[in-house]
């Protein structure tokens, strides 16, 4: 047992030793009530690491005495995810079966469209109960179909009581730990490196205990943690919640036209180990997210660049990731196309399947012509200017605006073409 890491030893069996989400687990709450009624249905977890998702699905498998079967999305194909949905559906059927099997996937965001499909006909008849783990915002990395099949829950970093609580858990009932000799002075570094991450927490705990000589009384205070954090000024957690701060305030800092702080973001990145292409990666959807119509270039300079990077890899590749960097900082920016894909998505949501007008219909039958399919539909290039006024949208939305423009050069230039051939809606 004490080889293992302390977050593991440590690593709560039931939902009373569980520490946080008191919104979710709490007396009274959603998952508290599923739980104890022993009829769970599937759900996805969504929240930063270290928050509890893993140990909440395996406390929810021992509470209900569903046989639990884990999946890693990194290392798992169609093939693996058939394979266990054909286990579990033996299990189901067996007459000594205690429940429905709970299939645990961590980083479902990971999963492919064809990996995320291959789950849904287990979930919808029942062979499985799917509990999903994701960093990641399941309305954009989840199908929706497998979201209309799965409820989601927000996990929230772990607050200062609840940190605090962990600190003395780990104290008074670790097998090491509890040993020894602890003197807590000060928690304010401590508890702002781990940053409402349970497993960091104890990482740094087990850190410290290891880094402390045998019979010595174990110090916690902000300058010895400080100390022991920042032997390697240049650490960065690339899989961790500094990941996800660092390319937070880059995405920031070239979303608000400061080269600098993008350069310098991008720096701690490229010296952190970050993979080049996930840098890249971002850009691409920057340019697009963030910089659109003001400037069409700026998408093609930041997938010149993400192929770039694919051609000469590190750390050459660090020069053309700062070109595209200040290149998409400096450039004016928009957000129409954004904007206007999602109003669009949300018109969908609301109104259906609108039908489409019948001049717009295609018409390769003889029978679909005699209903009305095409006629009267006006070839633009049969028109002055390439441009007639006719119908395209449904009739329920015939007035709907979806794309705004913005204010800046490039976009005044299509809004006066715009209102040029339909006026000003």
């Amino acid at each position: 047992m004490s080889l293992q890491p302390l977050a593991e030893r440590l690593r709560p069996r039931t939902l009373d030793e569980y520490i946080g989400q008191k919104h979710l687990v709490g007396p009274d709450s959603i998952l508290r009530r599923m739980i104890d009624s022993g009829r769970v249905s599937s759900f996805i977890l969504w929240g930063p690491p270290g928050v509890g998702k893993t140990t909440l699905a395996r406390i929810i498998a021992n509470t209900t005495k569903s046989t639990f079967y884990t999946l890693s999305a990194v290392t798992s194909g169609v093939k693996d995810v058939r394979e266990v949905i054909e286990q579990c559906r033996r299990d189901t059927q067996s007459m000594f079966s205690a429940g429905r099997p709970i299939l645990f996937i961590d980083e479902i965001h990971r999963f492919s469209k064809s990996q995320q499909d291959s789950l849904l006909g287990a979930v919808e008849n029942g062979t499985v109960t799917l509990i999903g783990a994701t960093t990641e915002n399941p309305s954009f990395e989840v199908i929706r179909p497998l979201l209309s099949r799965a409820q989601v829950y927000v996990l929230k970093p772990l607050e200062e009581n609840d940190l605090r609580e962990l600190l003395e858990r780990a104290i008074t009932t670790d097998e090491l730990l509890s040993h020894r000799t602890v003197r807590v002075d000060q928690t304010e570094a401590l508890f702002r490196y781990a940053g409402g991450d349970a497993r960091k927490l104890l990482n740094i705990l087990d850190l410290l205990e290891q880094s402390t000589p045998a019979g010595a009384d174990i110090i916690i205070d902000d300058k010895v943690v400080t100390e022991r954090l920042q032997e390697n000024p240049q650490a960065y957690d690339k899989n961790g919640e500094m990941h996800y701060d660092i390319i937070s305030a880059f995405i920031k800092s070239v979303r608000g036209s400061d080269p600098d702080a993008a350069v310098y973001w991008l720096a701690r990145m490229i010296a952190g180990g970050e993979d080049p292409e996930f840098i890249a990666r971002r850009m691409v959807i920057l340019a697009s997210e963030d910089i659109g119509l003001a400037n069409p270039n700026a998408m093609l300079v930041a997938n010149s660049t993400f192929d770039i990077i694919q051609k000469i890899g590190m750390p050459e590749g660090r020069i053309p990731l700062s070109q595209c960097a200040i290149y998409l900082a400096v450039s004016a920016k928009s957000n129409s196309a954004y904007k206007a894909i999602d109003a669009a998505l949300a018109e969908v949501e609301r109104s259906g399947n609108l039908p489409v007008p019948l001049h717009l219909r295609n018409a390769p039958t003889s029978l679909m012509k005699k209903l009305g399919y095409g006629e009267q539909y006006r070839y633009a290039h049969d028109y002055p200017g390439n441009f007639v006024r006719q119908q395209f949208r449904p009739d329920a939305i015939a007035s709907t605006r979806f794309w705004n423009p913005g204010a800046n050069p490039s976009e005044d230039v299509m809004r006066q073409r715009h209102e040029s051939r339909w006026g000003k809606e």
